[in-house]
């Protein structure tokens, strides 16, 4: 057996990335809710955590067959290249068209769906809004300093770093919460019956937002910033 009960969440995903699949299936948060152990975070959602880890230690066999990629195991800098072509590229493409969507739905089904619309609405803006100010505070302040640390070792650019990234840890407990409102203000993104294509797609849209969000913020939370914090406990013991 690869993982037990007792280990994090955020461990396992750090480890198996693919494992973020079983968690959603349940209804388990693995980004901001990643320092749980398994047991507890099943627990809360009335699932058998024995279960729930035999699904895991199932899915890390397969893995080990293709080799899935395990970031724990590459650079800094190849992780935080990852992190901005991939997850910041889809937020930038993907967060104003969104938005657009979101406004035009509330126009066209205001009448029927006004309340629950107006509080997506709502919150959809204060997310994007969040979301484009923690981009920009990553690529002009926190991965810079991380790529030069690792490039040179210097102890004044990792204090810098480390204390930028308390606030980014911050932040992903504020957009968090965003994401879980979002989740509980469309039923879980399901579209009414008399819902358009565009009501329908825009929520398809919002719900894919929300899996890249997580595992954008997984591999922060359980990967690239614990590893930081490991290194500063050395430098300083």
């Amino acid at each position: 057996m690869a993982f037990a009960t007792t280990d994090k969440i955020g461990d396992i995903m750090a480890h198996l990335p693919k494992a973020g699949d079983v968690f959603k299936e349940h209804g388990i948060d693995f980004c901001c809710g990643g320092n749980r152990p398994v047991v507890d975070a099943a627990k809360e959602h009335d699932v058998d955590a024995d279960q729930l880890i035999k699904e895991v230690n199932a899915l890390y066999e397969k893995a080990q067959e293709k080799e899935d990629e395990d970031w724990t195991k590459r650079s800094m800098a190849e992780l935080i290249d990852h992190i901005v072509n991939k997850h910041h590229a889809f937020l930038q493409t993907t967060l104003t068209p969104l938005g657009e969507l979101v406004t035009k739905i509330l126009r066209v089904h205001g009448t029927h769906h006004g309340q629950q619309l107006q509080q997506v609405h709502r919150l959809y803006r204060n997310l994007k809004m969040e979301l484009e100010e923690h981009l920009i505070k990553e690529e002009t302040t926190v991965f810079p300093l991380l790529v030069e640390y690792e490039r040179t070792g210097s102890k004044e650019l990792l204090d810098k770093a480390v204390e930028q990234i308390h606030r980014l840890e911050e932040d992903h407990v504020g957009y968090g919460n965003l994401l879980k409102e979002l989740r509980q203000a469309t039923d879980g993104f399901a579209v009414p019956a008399d819902g358009c294509s565009t009501y329908q797609y825009t929520f398809q849209k919002l719900h894919q937002l929300e899996q890249d969000t997580f595992m954008h913020v997984h591999l922060e939370n359980n990967v690239l910033f614990p590893g930081i914090h490991r290194i500063r406990t050395n430098v300083d013991a």
